[in-house]
């Protein structure tokens, strides 16, 4: 009777289970297969968002690239066929061509200006304005409003003012001074009066990003260098100068960029005078040679060196703007 108990608790008793073996687990989840077409539906849902803007930057961007490429190898001419194919002619001949050298030199000067009065006046300003009231917030918006206007009307507003019989001169007459200067109508001051008004333009530009960099400055630092003894100039050269580099980055190629492909401020105020192209920019002289001349395969050829000019120099100043970021 008690081996028959025995038994019985025995064969009711719950079995031992095998205790699991790791690697042999590990081996099962590393030899499951992948379901088969799981990729293709995010590569789908991917290419269902990104076509619209892939397709609008091949349209406009990529297909007249390629196009003006291809131009500049011919020497077309809408209004005088047949259009032939002539290799590196054209980029040959803007070699001697003294009037590509002026606009180089024009567009060179202008960027120069503009990058350094944008840049200066932007940090100024932005260092002034660097204050959390409703005052410095509403001067925010009117710094920033010429940025948003369109070039064209910057430029109608700054012609009545530059112009001989303009504001600024009847100001200055009135002030006693029988012979304003010429701002737009001298040679040697025209090109200067349009790096100005780009420069006036894009300040506001300037202000918002230096403002965005010195609110993302920790206090805390500059609370420490000034209990350590540092001056305002101490603490601004190193510890606020750093902290900027990024914005600085982000202006100097903006602003790069801006004076190069400079158009519509020398169509409207000068149209390339006073003179024989003393305010002549690539840009310009690139619409002028297409749209006047109609020589489309030489202002292809210019096209494409500006794009290259503009190109290299941003690469270049972006690489060692970057440099700085990392080694500050």
């Amino acid at each position: 009777m008690t081996q028959n108990r025995t038994r019985g608790a025995r064969a009711d008793a719950p079995r031992a289970l095998p205790s699991p073996n790791p690697a042999r687990g590990r081996a099962r989840t590393a030899r499951r297969p992948r379901k088969p077409g799981r990729f293709l539906p995010a590569l789908g849902r991917f290419s269902l968002f990104a076509l619209p803007g892939l397709l609008a930057y091949t349209l406009f961007v990529l297909v007249p690239i390629g196009m003006t490429g291809y131009n500049s190898l011919t020497n077309l001419n809408p209004f005088n066929p047949p259009t032939q194919f002539v290799g590196l002619r054209n980029y040959v001949n803007l070699l001697s061509d003294a009037e590509f050298h002026q606009a180089l030199l024009n567009t060179v000067i202008i960027t120069a200006i503009i990058t350094v009065l944008a840049n200066v006046g932007g940090l100024l300003i932005a260092m002034l304005l660097d204050r959390p009231t409703k005052l410095y917030v509403l001067l925010r918006g009117v710094f920033f409003t010429p940025v948003v206007l369109s070039s064209v009307v910057i430029s109608v507003i700054w012609q009545a003012i530059l112009t001989d019989d303009g504001l600024l001169n009847s100001a200055l007459r009135g002030l006693g001074m029988d012979e304003p200067p010429g701002w737009l109508s001298d040679p040697d001051l025209a090109i200067y009066s349009i790096a100005w008004i780009m420069a006036w333009q894009m300040l506001g530009f300037c202000v918002v990003v230096y403002l965005a960099g010195l609110q993302g400055v920790p206090r805390e630092l500059n609370e420490a260098a000034s209990i350590d003894g540092a001056g305002p100039l101490q603490r601004f050269r190193n510890v606020t100068w750093p902290m900027l580099a990024p914005a600085l980055t982000i202006n100097v190629v903006m602003l790069l960029i801006t004076g190069f492909k400079a158009y519509d401020q020398v169509r409207v105020i000068t149209n390339g005078g006073p003179g024989n192209g003393t305010t002549v920019t690539m840009a310009f002289q690139v619409v002028q040679t297409a749209f006047v001349s109609n020589r489309i395969g030489y202002s292809s050829a210019l096209a494409a060196v500006m794009l290259a000019i503009v190109a290299f120099i941003s690469v270049v100043v972006l690489r060692f703007l970057q440099k700085r970021e990392v080694s500050q």
